[in-house]
């Protein structure tokens, strides 16, 4: 125990120093594993892990899916569905943003990536809601809250990593997260109707005009129709998340060239995006491995569990323990980050407990989710102020009544697992 100790005090100094996560985590596996083994056995473990944790032929679904979703970027269909959702409800008092909601939902399914989906909001759907009036809190709130939406709604890179660190079906946490996505959607878009009505800090938008909705709709449809295809070919058992995503590479580039979106320097863009993006990612992975090994070797996640076994406290009350921890790290920690940091020691004391893993991942998702809004580090928030100009102060204030609507969805989650887990039941 007092070698891990040491472990993670050098990790944290490593942290403070501005190592990235994922390589402080591995360098300091690799010393714990020198320390515990010796040199040899030590750099023979550390290849067979390396190895081991980075050939999974899951590891595929990461990159395809990150190139769908910039495939479709560079084909202009994200503008194109901020503008549909615009024509259909814009012209409701508080309709320009209930639409932002919506279409941030659309984004989600196309872009996967949380700042990805808040920074093009910021540039599309922001400009539009000021030019009405609306309070600059609210409208860069939307922005911000939306954009997490990414993060729950498949395809979700974090339920990917999720599923790979936990070795957990990606294809039931990609379904198991429909339901939780479209509920959190659904409660902002009330917060925001109630806001709206109450401090009038939401004026109508343009006038409803049923071509132009039929009409913005027709650029979106064909995506759309893709993000269902792929979704339910995992939902039916017919292809592995890894197959679908590659199908979904393959519909994201004949959309692109049937609509003549595509262009050689924009695929050239989302083909750099998602190279440096996957390295990312499997840097995660390997280094997660490593210091699990690490972890393994010096029993200390054996030591948790017991420790919980034997606390005498209820379950529920450990699971409350682990997601206040996961909630403050959310605050200061990229997703990813506390992923690969958390699930190591986390999710055996889960397991132990009897908990499902398709449920846990969504709580934590959930988790996660809330800390890119709370300061004093919420991604979102930031990226939405850098994008927008309003003060970051401003963004935080506006954010409050929406981060009260993430808690009481991640309270109905815990309380009820079935909102959660009746879809995936359906599949085994």
């Amino acid at each position: 125990m007092l070698s891990f100790l040491a472990m993670v005090v050098i990790a944290t100094l490593l942290m403070l120093f501005r190592m990235p996560v994922a390589f402080a985590m591995g360098l300091t596996g690799a010393m714990g594993l020198i320390v515990q083994l010796g040199l040899t056995p030590a750099l023979s473990t550390l290849e067979r892990t390396f190895f081991s944790s980075t050939s999974s032929f899951i590891l595929v679904a990461i990159p395809l899916f990150i190139l769908m979703a910039e495939l479709l970027t560079a084909g202009n269909v994200t503008r194109r569905a901020i503008i549909a959702c615009q024509a259909w409800i814009g012209h409701m008092r508080g309709g320009l943003a209930v639409a932002a909601i919506g279409a941030s939902v659309i984004l989600a399914a196309l872009i996967g990536s949380s700042t990805a989906s808040a920074a093009a909001m910021a540039s599309s759907a922001f400009p539009e809601m000021r030019r009405y009036k609306y309070d600059e809190r609210l409208a860069a709130a939307v922005i911000s809250v939306g954009g997490t939406l990414a993060v729950m709604v498949p395809p979700s890179i974090v339920l990917v990593v999720y599923g790979i660190l936990t070795e957990t079906s990606i294809g039931q946490l990609f379904i198991a997260g429909i339901v939780p996505g479209l509920l959190t959607a659904s409660g902002l878009m009330v917060a925001i109707m109630i806001i709206a009505r109450r401090k009038n800090y939401a004026p109508k938008g343009p006038p409803f005009e049923l071509k132009r909705a039929v009409r913005e709709s027709v650029g979106v449809w064909p995506a759309s129709i893709l993000i269902a295809v792929v979704i339910g070919a995992i939902y039916g058992g017919l292809t592995s998340p890894s197959e679908a995503a590659a199908l979904g590479v393959m519909g994201a580039v004949i959309l692109g060239l049937v609509q003549r979106a595509l262009r050689p320097q924009g695929v050239m863009k989302a083909f750099d995006t998602s190279i440096r993006s996957t390295v990312m990612i499997i840097a995660i992975v390997a280094c997660s491995a490593i210091f699990t090994n690490y972890l393994a070797f010096t029993q200390v996640t054996q030591s948790i569990m017991e420790a919980v076994n034997n606390s005498g406290l209820p379950r529920y009350a450990i699971l409350m323990l682990i997601m206040a921890v996961l909630l403050v790290a959310g605050m200061v920690m990229d997703q990813l980050a506390i992923l690969s940091l958390a699930m190591p020691l986390a999710f055996p004391a889960i397991k132990g407990l009897d908990f499902d893993p398709i449920w846990f991942g969504i709580i934590v998702t959930k988790t996660v989710e809330i800390g890119l809004l709370t300061p004093p580090f919420g991604l979102n928030a930031y990226v939405t102020a850098g994008q927008t100009g309003v003060r970051l102060n401003s963004v935080f204030q506006g954010l409050i009544p929406f981060i009260i609507v993430d808690i009481v969805v991640l309270g109905l989650l815990i309380a009820f697992p079935q909102i959660t887990l009746f879809l995936p039941q359906m599949m085994r």
